[in-house]
């Protein structure tokens, strides 16, 4: 079970010191943001490296918290975006009764000792910890808008913000699950089952693996900790295979699917990865077919055919770009994003952010391209703080696979190949947090963070 500190306005104030300490001795931060037309809610999970006992094994205590937040300022709320939220468990009445209060923007006077969610941001810049996310671009416009500042005209200075905000560099789950492990599919459950599924099987060999621990809270605590199961299966697994229920296309490929609960079609994850791994190995097989064949000198034209089909198996699936489905179309909040250069030009940046909140809310995304919230009876409901937690395993693994039993954080970024590097849908190259030749920073940002380290 991971355990889910759910904070409001009513216990801020107590679970504050931890909050903050969690922060400042973490080995990074994951974050997930779920926007709620102008309410909003977010959680951060904790990933802090205990120092395992085997050097075969990479062990974290985790700490995750769930921030239930309302907008204090006038917004739209759209009926097709509220209706998909109580369906899947959101509590409005919980919201308007004990939701932390945020404004967007800069701050209103000297806001920088109070207890807030813009203070605990700054703190979140103050640690200096590698920021986890998934297809985090639209996170980063949401925490920068809401916590941090009004938002730069361009993506130039938007980007050349973030690489002084976050120093130790920011990284994607979605990019590294695509470019890095090279998932056939990468929105966020797929990517946290696909890894604890292989991480399973490495521990069942006795191999390096990754284990994850939480705290045990005081008795005091357990009125506002949500326990989430994480099974390695979902229950409805072995039914749904008994049933022979097809899986819907467009969800195993994207996590999204239109008709969601009305779906006749199977959601379920474990069922999908199945069916991925038994076409994996099928595509292995014929690969290794098609290699004997070469090996063998079968005749002249009988290779020229098959030699085609490799490479548009290739193509499709591999050598230059990260396995893909080829049978779905992406959700239509997800092409606003390929419509941005990796330089950083094309829309402005509160452009992108409007369009971006307006489609995806609309689709019942809520901020987001909608990847994780499937119905509770085929893949359950996820909370900000959880979707953290998931991102945050994903990235412990990935960083596991690539250090391997020589960890060496003193020698350059915490994941070179991963580091500031966003996800961009549609494109095959990420877009770089870096602060270019051409690009100065915003005025708001050079006030702010001299700001944060000055009341530090």
């Amino acid at each position: 079970r991971v355990p889910v500190v759910d904070v409001q306005s009513d216990n801020l104030a107590e679970l504050w010191p931890s909050m903050v300490l969690a922060l400042r001795s973490a080995t990074f931060v994951a974050v997930d943001t779920v926007s709620r037309g102008g309410g909003g809610g977010g959680g951060a999970g904790r990933g802090r490296s205990r120092g395992a006992t085997d050097g075969s094994e990479n062990t974290y205590l985790c700490q995750i918290y769930n921030l239930t937040l309302l907008c204090t300022e006038d917004y739209v709320v759209e009926p097709q975006s509220v209706q998909f939220l109580v369906q899947h468990g959101f509590d409005f009445n919980k919201q308007y009764s004990q939701g932390i209060p945020y404004h967007k923007g800069n701050d209103k006077g000297n806001e920088s000792q109070s207890l807030s969610v813009r203070t605990l941001f700054l703190e979140l810049i103050r640690a200096k910890k590698p920021l986890i996310l998934h297809n985090g671009l639209i996170d980063l416009v949401f925490l920068y808008q809401c916590f941090y500042a009004h938002l730069p005209e361009n993506l130039g200075t938007f980007t050349a913000d973030l690489s002084e905000m976050f120093p130790a560099g920011i990284y994607d789950t979605k990019y590294a699950s695509e470019f890095e492990t090279r998932f056939v599919a990468s929105y966020l459950e797929y990517a946290y089952k696909k890894c604890k599924r292989e991480n399973c099987k490495l521990r069942d060999s006795s191999g390096q693996h990754l284990i994850v621990e939480f705290c045990n809270y005081p008795a005091n605590m357990a009125r506002y900790i949500d326990y989430r199961y994480c099974s390695l299966e979902e229950e409805s697994h072995s039914a749904g295979e008994g049933n022979k229920v097809p899986v819907c296309e467009k969800f195993s490929a994207y996590g999204w699917c239109p008709k969601g609960v009305k779906c006749p079609q199977s959601h379920n994850i474990d069922l999908i990865i199945d069916e991925d791994d038994k076409l994996w190995e099928k595509r292995k097989k014929r690969k290794h077919k098609w290699k004997h064949r070469k090996n063998m000198k079968v005749p002249a034209n009988a290779f020229q055919q098959e030699s085609s089909g490799e490479k548009m198996e290739q193509a499709q699936n591999g050598e230059e770009g990260p396995p893909r489905k080829q049978s779905c179309y992406e959700p239509g909040a997800a092409t606003e994003l390929a419509e941005i250069a990796p330089n950083g030009e094309g829309k402005p940046l509160e452009e992108i952010s409007m369009d971006m909140e307006t489609e995806t809310e609309a689709a019942g995304a809520a901020g987001k391209e909608k990847e994780t919230h499937g119905p509770p009876s085929q893949g359950g409901t996820h909370r900000a703080g959880f979707d953290a937690f998931m991102t945050g395993y994903i990235m412990a693994y990935v960083w596991m696979l690539k250090q391997g039993k020589k960890p060496d954080a003193a020698a350059g970024p915490w994941l070179p190949d991963c580091h500031n590097k966003l996800y961009l849908s549609g494109k095959s190259v990420p877009l770089q947090i870096v602060k270019s030749l051409f690009s100065k920073s915003s005025k708001a940002h050079s006030e702010k963070i001299k700001l944060a380290w000055d009341s530090a």
